[in-house]
């Protein structure tokens, strides 16, 4: 059996229909399964079983001998949260749990991180752990990711096999219901659909033309194969950066996303919030040498390739 938790949310139903198109099959869903627009990413996919998450570690003991792997995804992945017991209770503290238990019965592990650990770059988005430490995270969720990362790589005892992804901004199927944190392709969709313009944020940086701040934007197909790699992998523990390893515009962004909707461009600069232009992260680019390193040669999609796929394969028949 392979447990995933976050099964309902994004990535974790999409790993899951990625699992079951590799035959897969013998699947637990880990989630506090409260949401029905979730739960629609789980309709028509393959589980064996659905466990709540508070009540996983007492099945975890009971069933231990039969799970193969972990895929731990679930997490309060709200940036703007400011809660930080609730952060650190379901982020760090469920996770320092979940790699005791994999230590415990010697289960391999895959967790997510975040490329929000980097903060604003200062030290580069090099997935070196020795720079770990140096991090500096813009909000109390890169924190609780990042506190986990620094306690991993201090822990002397470690599952039989595990890796955490530091995943950038990944776009793709089922990312409904994350409102105000979907990515900026589901918003852009949306907004193109309903006013026929989009409004992207002016720069407030000299460095920086409107609409040229630039970020590393992955297709969730790549993420899933990156992780059905790492399964099979099972070498070469640690830490890595989960991006496509190209930065590119809003600019860029936002004619693709027109192109696949078949609509005129029209786009408009709005002023950066006042209340977030100080964190406001102008560049963000994964180097992803170290995964290369261990033998992943799967190409990622073009940022043309996977928007245009996302959009009118995925949200232009949903909407």
């Amino acid at each position: 059996m392979i447990v995933i938790t976050g099964a309902a949310g994004f990535i974790g139903s999409y790993l899951i229909g990625s699992l079951n198109k590799n035959n897969f099959n013998a699947l637990i869903a880990v989630d506090e399964f409260s949401s029905m627009l979730k739960n629609h990413n789980l309709e028509q996919k393959r589980i064996a079983e659905r466990i709540h998450r508070d009540d996983f570690f007492s099945w975890l003991d009971n069933n231990q001998h039969e799970v193969e792997f972990i895929f731990h995804l679930g997490a309060r992945t709200d940036t703007t949260e400011f809660d930080r017991e609730l952060l650190w209770r379901l982020n760090t503290n469920y996770s320092k749990t979940m790699w005791e238990k994999c230590v415990k019965y010697q289960i391999p592990l895959v967790y997510a991180s975040s490329a929000a650990t980097y903060g604003l770059g200062e030290s580069g988005f090099d997935d070196d752990e020795k720079l770990i430490p140096q991090l500096k995270p813009l909000n109390p969720y890169g924190e609780s990711k990042n506190e986990f990362d620094k306690w991993v790589l201090k822990q002397d005892q470690k599952p039989f096999y595990w890796a955490g992804l530091k995943f950038f901004n990944v776009f793709g199927p089922g990312e409904e219901h994350k409102g105000r944190m979907a990515s900026v392709i589901w918003h852009a969709f949306h907004q193109i659909r309903k006013t026929g313009k989009m409004k992207l944020f002016r720069s407030h940086n000299s460095e920086y033309k409107d609409g040229e701040q630039r970020r590393d934007f992955v297709y969730a197909k790549d993420v899933a194969d990156v992780m059905l790699f790492l399964m099979h992998h099972r070498k070469d523990p640690g830490i890595y950066n989960l991006g496509s390893g190209k930065a590119r515009t809003f600019l860029d962004l936002t004619r693709v996303i027109f192109r696949a909707m078949g609509e005129t461009e029209n786009m408009e600069f709005i002023d950066t919030p006042e209340d977030i232009r100080d964190k406001y992260q102008y560049f963000t680019e994964a180097n992803m040498a170290k995964l290369k390193a261990i033998g992943y040669e799967q190409p990622f999609h073009s940022l043309e390739d996977g928007v245009e796929e996302y959009v009118r394969e995925y949200l232009m028949k949903i909407a």
